[in-house]
């Protein structure tokens, strides 16, 4: 089958995520035959290094031995069977060792980590009123914050681009101010600037704390809002004022759980355990779709009266726990366990970012920021300022890295690397060596 069929044939029938389908009139579609490590191979034999790890999922890399052995291993055993009434091993294994891991105490499944977000949100909002506590009624979130695009975890971001079409359907939010770059006073440390702003949060929660249910954060790294990196004194005082104002702590770490950061979980930086924690993504090393809710026993036991109380979590997704996910992750954390990869990973963080440095000077480069092996910068122009929306810089780096064997993907002027923990230290010289060629290559335009 060739490449330009099979593209053909897509186009026909179907729909893109995240994307204008009219763009695909010019914009070449790329099907992937295969892949192994870091490299995605087309139908024409030519390959990409996935700097994105396929949206951020993959850590371990495409077509993991380990993995897929324990895929095959669960295959034969067991494919899917209901979570209500029924349980399996591997779900059981999982729980406990995610519970271990992260300081909590129960854990939840679910399919994706917008459904995680809705979970929590949904949990965050019944023991309050299971509780008797009934104004509780809203959520807080962060400025430039992102969670999902279901209903729910919609209403909790915080970029217009997703947002706002669908406005008059989502319910009122608290926004809340965070630490970013545009809102920094010049000679401010990074602590001193997480300090002022929480000042003007507490403000905030202090006159909504009695009908505020939760709050909801991305630990440290705010991901689809351009790579927003704060500092861990930020949410080392929002956890103490959610305790103070008995509001639940929302830990979305769906993007930057599992190592990203340099930590197992980003709440680490700041070494606070939230009241709930969402993972998903890395959770199964890219490879099948399950996410988690975990919380505390304290809230669980809320909801743990008779039928008659009306205080069971009625929540469900067909494919909760599913063996073959559960499989995928539970060989995702042993190789975590042995193979070093958090002392590994570290080494990668240090070469990606000397790497970094030889953009430091570069005229249309700014604001260069990483946190592991989560890194970013923004495009300016010749004046130091961004480029308008509408010259979609970041389009013109991602044609020119494709035709240059790298698969990157800008939001917008934000070109950011979050390549899979297999990446080498050549690897990553090379990506940065084309990284540098299109910017120059599209100063030219």
């Amino acid at each position: 089958m060739s490449q330009l069929t099979l593209a053909q044939r897509d186009l026909n029938v179907l729909w893109h995520p995240c994307t204008q389908m009219k763009d695909h009139e010019s914009l070449p579609l790329i099907p992937i035959k295969h892949a192994k490590g870091v490299w995605l191979y087309d139908y024409e034999g030519r390959r990409y290094l996935d700097a994105i790890s396929s949206w951020w999922v993959n850590l371990f890399g495409h077509a993991n031995p380990k993995i897929n052995a324990a895929i095959k291993a669960q295959l034969e055993k067991l494919e899917q069977v209901i979570f209500a009434g029924f349980s399996h091993e591997g779900a059981i294994i999982l729980a406990e060792r995610l519970t271990q891991l992260t300081q909590l105490d129960r854990c939840f499944y679910a399919d994706n980590g917008s459904s995680a977000v809705e979970v929590a949100l949904k949990m965050s909002f019944q023991y309050w009123q299971n509780k008797g506590l009934t104004k509780k009624i809203k959520f807080a979130h962060l400025e430039n914050g992102y969670h999902g695009e279901t209903l729910g975890a919609l209403a909790v971001g915080d970029l217009g681009l997703y947002k706002k079409t669908f406005a008059p359907l989502l319910p009122e939010v608290v926004r809340i101010p965070v630490p970013h770059p545009l809102n920094k006073i010049q000679g401010e440390s990074a602590k001193q600037h997480a300090t002022r702003i929480f000042a003007q949060a507490e403000k905030i929660l202090n006159a909504e704390h009695e009908t505020i249910c939760g709050l909801i954060v991305e630990p440290m790294v705010q991901c689809a809002g351009h790579m927003n990196i704060y500092d861990a004194h930020y949410l080392k005082l929002l956890h103490a004022a959610c305790d103070r104002y008995h509001i639940h702590l929302i830990a979305d770490e769906i993007a930057v759980g599992f190592g990203r950061t340099g930590k197992m979980f980003a709440c680490e930086h700041a070494e606070v355990t939230p009241d709930f924690m969402c993972l998903s993504k890395g959770l199964t090393g890219g490879y099948l779709p399950l996410s988690c809710i975990l919380t505390r026993e304290s809230i669980y036991q809320e909801f743990y009266d008779t039928y008659e109380s009306g205080k069971g979590f009625l929540h469900s997704h067909s494919y909760t726990g599913n063996p073959l996910a559960v499989s995928a992750a539970l060989a995702t954390l042993d190789i975590f366990a042995e193979e070093n990869s958090l002392e590994k990973n570290s080494h990668l963080s240090a070469h990606l970012a000397t790497a970094l440095e030889n953009l430091r000077d570069h005229p249309h480069v700014s604001n260069i920021r990483q946190l592991g092996l989560i890194a970013a910068f923004d495009l300016v122009d010749s004046k130091g300022l961004a480029y308008l929306a509408n010259e979609r810089r970041g389009l013109k780096i991602y044609q020119y890295a494709i035709a240059h064997e790298m698969l990157i993907r800008p939001i917008a002027n934000t070109v950011y690397f979050m390549p899979p923990y297999v990446i080498t230290a050549d690897e990553i010289s090379l990506l940065l060596r084309v990284t540098h060629d299109a910017i120059n290559d599209g100063a030219k335009s």
